[in-house]
């Protein structure tokens, strides 16, 4: 562990004023930690919190605001604490927040500190701890009241909320709630309530709890769920899946529970575990505000036969990755399974286009396009072709190949769509579905769509009660047939014609793209490309570029370089400009720079996101100014490339090698000597204000940050 402790007076605020909103309450802490010199950057780490909050707001029940982030600009893993004159709105349901608890985590830390601020997380739940901190007259008293609950002291069985952190062997229920407060472990708080509650109505229940940065939610939704479990007479083991680590659920402790709770923010490691369970599925703010919702919902579950049931790895109830559909939109739920889809797709095009690539440059693009079927039919290993020989032989077999491996792209697409809203049911109607868009010519479009109507479809039928007798053959039989049935009739009676005609549309528009209208086409796949670095946006034009490859015409092979470029122009720019100005850059970010050569060689567009999340504002603007010039010139250069990944790795399966290699240097170059200049007059800035500061003797301390 760090020798330098989690809070020391100089982090405290009380009863000031630290502005009329909850950013500028944010910003003031970060410059109390960074004046306590455990922040090189005050501004940098007010990014970086304030990048977390858009997340989603940190307010919770109580009064509370827990604003959190890890960054690189923090030295050492700090709690900056101030106890507000005016309540500030932090978007908690109950009302405005005075008690706020600003979480400064050093990325790259151990998990020493991260589990101390587990423990803080879990006593944020307490209204005892809450209320001391109401009452603490100094800095120094709020500084123990956090060191306690911290490094509790050993003062006996039954002393409360002081009690031991320790073992549950032998506790009473009042101790488990006391070791669950001082931040032990999910098992101990199980373990206590196993030992004080008897009798009938006890239920037992394992639940998950996670957020977007596993600092703060994570542990408080586990700490409000095993405390009101305790208060309705029921055992609960919770496993958190946050950044200080934890005992994860044995599979013994999992079949013998009832129910099962899911509170997360993010998707939920190995869940297949808790395949066929019931149970809910809600966001971890509804773990912190509602614990006994989800309780009674859970068990609620378990007592109808039809209740929910957690599907294994995707499907209802958030599908991949998602973590919760309870309270989610259902505009987030379909973006949510859209990504699914891709995601399940991707190694279908990536095997398949490598594949066809490999095949072209054995026996050369034309030739094995025109004569692979005749081969195969024809020629064997030891019968081979008069004209190409093995070379051309192999071609061929790789050119095939990968030919099926791409003829399942649109299928897998619409197939996985569908699980991730209705679960295993909706995998057979979904693949169904893209097959007949494939079939009447709807080609990626109709995917989409199919794939849609089959999830929706599927998790109607699977809502309807229907007796305990016929509800095992639901999920394997009922649904898929008759969910098939439908996306078949509606395909070929309905849809299908109207898709196929917005596809065959959207073929000869591409195809027809030429000069300008073609480069600009590559300028918004471009920005679309450096918008988000592998959210959503992004994702959507490599869909657009990798769905386009089964056409095998030259625009969509024009569209795969250009996406494929411009993917790769953020982390070869960063990688770039913390190389040329490393000066602008802390040592961490520098480290992610050198690992980013070789992400952005690989088209790993990700590699940027550690810059963009420490500094969106400069870093995104960059990035997309370069991606817009790369996108312009690898279309206006007629690039094209049939292979839908592998980066600098297959420019030699690309048209016009040459023509990708200048639009993407000159695209790095752009965005790299944009962010380097943004970067530097902010560090200008900075070191203006830091004089002015120091001139007038007013730098920002815990002191006098009302000031």
């Amino acid at each position: 562990m760090s020798e330098q402790p989690l809070i020391v007076p100089e982090l405290v605020v009380l009863d000031q004023n630290l502005g009329a909103h909850k950013n500028d309450v944010i910003t003031q802490l970060s410059g109390v930690v960074a004046a306590a010199g455990r922040a090189d950057s005050a501004d940098g780490l007010a990014a970086d919190a304030l990048a977390r909050e858009d997340q989603s707001p940190t307010g919770q029940p109580g009064g509370i605001g827990i604003p959190h982030c890890r960054s690189t600009h923090v030295n050492t893993t700090s709690l900056g604490f101030a106890r507000l004159a005016e309540p500030i709105d932090f978007g908690a349901k109950d009302g405005p927040a005075d008690l706020i608890f600003l979480i400064a985590a050093a990325d790259g830390e151990g998990k020493e500190h991260l589990k101390l601020l587990s423990k803080l997380a879990r006593a944020m739940a307490r209204k005892t701890f809450l209320s001391s901190l109401r009452e603490a007259q100094t800095a120094e008293e709020v500084v123990a009241i956090v060191e306690e609950v911290l490094a509790p002291k050993q003062t006996g069985a039954g002393s409360g909320d002081a009690a031991t952190s320790g073992g549950a062997s032998g506790s009473t229920a009042a101790g488990a709630t006391a070791a669950g407060a001082a931040g032990a472990g999910a098992g101990a708080a199980a373990a206590g309530a196993s030992a004080g509650t008897s009798g009938s109505g006890k239920r037992r229940l394992v639940a998950v709890t996670s957020c977007p940065t596993g600092i703060a939610h994570t542990y408080m939704a586990a700490e409000a769920l095993e405390q009101k479990a305790q208060e309705m007479g029921h055992e609960l083991v919770v496993e958190t899946q946050g950044s200080s680590g934890g005992t994860a659920l044995t599979q013994e402790q999992i079949d013998a529970a009832d129910a099962v709770v899911f509170a997360v923010g993010v998707g939920v490691r190995d869940r297949e575990r808790f395949a066929g369970k019931p149970g809910v599925e809600a966001g971890v703010n509804v773990g912190v505000s509602d614990p006994e919702g989800l309780i009674t919902k859970a068990l609620a579950a378990a007592d109808n036969p039809n209740g929910h049931r957690i599907a294994g790895g995707g499907g209802s109830g958030g599908g991949e990755g998602s973590g919760s559909s309870e309270g989610q939109s259902w505009g987030r739920r379909i973006q949510q399974a859209l990504m699914t889809g891709v995601s399940y797709m991707i190694p279908f095009v990536a095997a398949g286009g490598l594949l066809i690539a490999l095949g072209f440059a054995l026996g050369g693009a034309e030739r094995v396009a025109e004569v692979a079927e005749t081969v195969m039919a024809e020629n064997s290993l030891f019968n081979l072709p008069a004209d190409g020989g093995l070379w051309l032989y192999l071609g061929s077999v790789f050119f095939t190949v990968g030919g099926l491996a791409m003829g399942f792209l649109v299928p897998a697409l619409s197939g996985y769509i569908a699980y991730a809203l209705a679960g295993r049911p909706g995998i057979a109607p979904g693949f169904v579905g893209g097959a007949i868009a494939v079939a009447v010519g709807a080609g990626f479009i109709g995917g989409l769509v199919t794939g849609l109507v089959a999830g929706l479809i599927a998790m109607a039928i699977a809502a309807i009660k229907v007796p305990r007798w016929l509800a095992g053959l639901m999920p394997v039989v009922i649904i898929p047939l008759v969910t098939t049935t439908l996306v078949g009739l509606l395909m070929y009676l309905l849809l299908g014609k109207p898709l196929a005609n917005l596809m065959t549309w959207l073929q000869n528009g591409l195809n027809s793209m030429t000069g300008t209208s073609a480069i600009l086409l590559g300028i918004i796949l471009g920005l679309m490309m450096c918008f988000d670095l592998g959210g959503p946006v992004n994702k959507a034009a490599y869909l657009f570029a990798t769905a386009g490859l089964a056409q095998g015409t030259d625009a969509a092979m024009g569209i795969m370089a250009t996406v494929m470029a411009a993917g790769m122009v953020p982390p070869l720019a960063m990688a770039l400009s913390t190389t040329v100005r490393g000066k602008l850059y802390s040592e961490a970010e520098r480290e992610n720079g050198r690992t980013a050569w070789l992400l952005g060689a690989s088209f790993i567009s990700e590699g940027a996101i550690p810059f963009a999340a420490a500094d969106p504002l400069r870093v995104i603007p960059s990035m997309m100014a370069g991606g817009a010039v790369t996108g312009a010139l690898t279309m206006a250069l007629n690039v094209t490339l049939n292979a839908p990944h592998g980066g600098i790795f297959v420019v030699p399966a690309m048209g016009n090698p040459w023509g990708f290699l200048i639009a993407l240097v000159a695209g790095v170059v752009v965005a790299a000597a944009i962010v380097t200049v943004l970067k530097g007059q902010r560090q200008k800035s900075l070191m203006a204000k830091a004089q002015r500061e120091a001139q007038s003797e007013n730098a920002p301390t815990a002191a006098s940050v009302a000031a």
